[in-house]
Formats: C-alpha cells, sequence, structure tokens
C-alpha cells in the first residue's frame, strides 16, 4: 500500500513538474517573441516616428503623459496588453473603455496612439505594420520621458487584440479606496512584487483625480472621524476648499500637490508628510512592511526609476499576444 502511494505521488509530481515547464516555457517563448529591435527590417524608424508624433501631441496637451500612462496601466491590467482598451463599443457589445473604471480615462492618452498610428501608417513601408498595442508601449514610454522621467528600451511584438468588453473589467484594476493586503494579491498575479506595485504607484507623480475618489476620506472616514488620520491635518483642510462636499464631477485636483507634471519622486516625499490623495497611495507607507520602500525611493530618485523601468517591463509583457495570435489593426479602435 505504502508502495503503491508513493509510486501515485511519484506521477503526480512528474505531472506537475512538467505542467510548471510548459507554463514557464510559454511566457519564455513569447518573452523570446517580444524583442527590441522587432520592426528593425518591417519598419526601422517606428521609434522615431512615434516619438515625434507623441512630442507633438504632448506640447499641444499637457495631460497626455499621465493619460497615455494611465491608459496602458488599464489596458495591461485588464486581460494583457493588447491595446484593447483602446476598442470603441460596438452594436450590442460594450468595451472595456466604456465601464466605470474607464470612463475617467482622459481622451488625450487615446489621442495619442491614434496620431502615432497615423504617422507610422503614414510612412508606406510601415503603413498595417505595426501594432496599436506596441504604439500605446512606445508612446508611455515617449511621455514619461518627455515628463523627465527616464528614458528606458521598450520590447516590441504585441499583437493586438480582436475582444474588449466591460464584463472583463471589474476585479481586474485597483482602486483608490484599496489598501495594501489588496493590492499585493492582484499585483502578484500579473508577476509583479512589492518593489514593482510602490514604484508603479509612483506614476501618481502625475495627473489629477476627481473628488469623488478620496472625498470619503475627507468627509466620512468611518463613526468616530471624518477625516481619515493618516492624511495631513492642513492638507486635509485645503482638499476641503478645493472639493466641497457635492462638488461639481468637474472639479480636479492634482495627485501630487507639489509637481504634478513632472515626473519625479515627489510622490513618495509627499506619503512620508501624509500628503497621498488615495487610500491606495497612502496604505504603502502606513504598512510597514512598504514604508521601507518608500523612504528609499523618497531619497533616491534613480532607485525608483530603475525599479520603475523594470516593473514597467514586467508589466509590458503580461497576457501578450504574439505571433499568429491577434491581428495588426488598420483603425486602433476598431477590429479589421
Amino acid at each position: 500500500m505504502d508502495r503503491l502511494i508513493s509510486r501515485s505521488q511519484f506521477l503526480h509530481l512528474i505531472l506537475l513538474l512538467l505542467l510548471l515547464l510548459s507554463i514557464v516555457s510559454n511566457k519564455s517563448c513569447i518573452n523570446a517573441q517580444l524583442h527590441r529591435d522587432f520592426y528593425r527590417n518591417s519598419c526601422p524608424n517606428v521609434e522615431s516616428i512615434v516619438r515625434s508624433a507623441v512630442e507633438q501631441k504632448y506640447r499641444q496637451t499637457i495631460v497626455t503623459a499621465a493619460a497615455t500612462l494611465r491608459l496602458f496601466f488599464h489596458d495591461c491590467f485588464i486581460q494583457g496588453c493588447d491595446a484593447s482598451i483602446i476598442l470603441r463599443s460596438s452594436g450590442n457589445n460594450t468595451a472595456e473603455k466604456d465601464h466605470p473604471d474607464n470612463i475617467s480615462l482622459a481622451g488625450d492618452g487615446y489621442d495619442a496612439v491614434i496620431k502615432a498610428k497615423a504617422a507610422v501608417d503614414n510612412v508606406p513601408a510601415c503603413k498595417n505594420k505595426v501594432s496599436c498595442a506596441d504604439i500605446l508601449a512606445m508612446a508611455t514610454r515617449d511621455v514619461v520621458a518627455l515628463a523627465g522621467g527616464p528614458h528606458y528600451a521598450v520590447e516590441l511584438g504585441r499583437r493586438d487584440g480582436r475582444v474588449s468588453s466591460q464584463n472583463s473589467v471589474p476585479n481586474n484594476l485597483p482602486h483608490s479606496e484599496f489598501h495594501l493586503k489588496k493590492l499585493l494579491p492582484m499585483f502578484a498575479s500579473r508577476g509583479l512584487s512589492i518593489r514593482h506595485l510602490i514604484a508603479l504607484s509612483g506614476a501618481h507623480t502625475l495627473g489629477f483625480s476627481h473628488c469623488n475618489q478620496f472625498s470619503s476620506r475627507i468627509y466620512s472616514f468611518n463613526s468616530k472621524r471624518k477625516v481619515d488620520p493618516t492624511i495631513d491635518s492642513i492638507y486635509a483642510k485645503e482638499l476641503q476648499e478645493m472639493c466641497p462636499q457635492n462638488a461639481s464631477p468637474g472639479v480636479v485636483i492634482p495627485l501630487d500637490p507639489d509637481t504634478p507634471q513632472v515626473f519625479d519622486n515627489m510622490y513618495f516625499k509627499n506619503l512620508q508628510r501624509g500628503k497621498g490623495l488615495f487610500t491606495s497611495d497612502q496604505t504603502l507607507y502606513t504598512k510597514r512592511g512598504s514604508r521601507n520602500i518608500v523612504n528609499l525611493f523618497a531619497s533616491n530618485k534613480t532607485a525608483f526609476e530603475r525599479v520603475f523601468i523594470a516593473a514597467m517591463t514586467k508589466l509590458g509583457r503580461f497576457g501578450v499576444k504574439t505571433g499568429n495570435l491577434g491581428e495588426i489593426r488598420k483603425d486602433c479602435a476598431v477590429v479589421n
């Protein structure tokens, strides 16, 4: 009986090892198909074409940086980096972009990708050869650099998804009221560590938020306290002045009250001072397990940028379609 059980366990372990090897092999295969010079022969100047178009858009509307960065994050987190976030709703199908969690995405991010795609396709040799997913990844890298952040190499070779449904959005995006214990498993399921989580949260050094995303922290925290005690008291009063109760939906507040248009490490310094706008921001400092990383990034911009680049690279591999999967859309907003 013992021999039979041992043999059964042995066979079970072999099957488990084969399954793990298959998963690793599939991931390695995907990573191998993504590489920096993917368009070297088909569209050798693609990066400079995209950069020029994105820079022109950025000069016209500075919120392009935050909008594009957030668009990339939402796209990758929902069902992988396949530009499905850009697809329009059609017929009886409501696309990802029209889900309530995505409605607040600024149109300048979409516009940056669409204009860059048009610029690429305007080159005869490149027409219909570069995916919208890759253009979004390149555009995101470019707006980060334009806003003062690091310039980094982007792996390319993604293909565009053909499916976009609002049903894929719930439970796939972190919300402003999430605490660290809820954020960690969400990021871990995408292969991202706590350091990656904190570095990616540093993207909140750019952009703005609507009042309803944090109003409960300054007006109705709980039955005993009106204001969240983790918020600096002076900052809380400033927020109440800028965001009165029942504020107009058009009112927006900078995520970084000091340098909202610059990609720097001020976000982490603000967390140290109780000036994280969202619960999901301030929790990174109030929890002991993440506070040391916040302190490191606050004191060392280079360390933050290094981990941010690693996190963006890893996120950019999540759920990608390569080879014969997906397509290269002629129009980023509709399937071919």
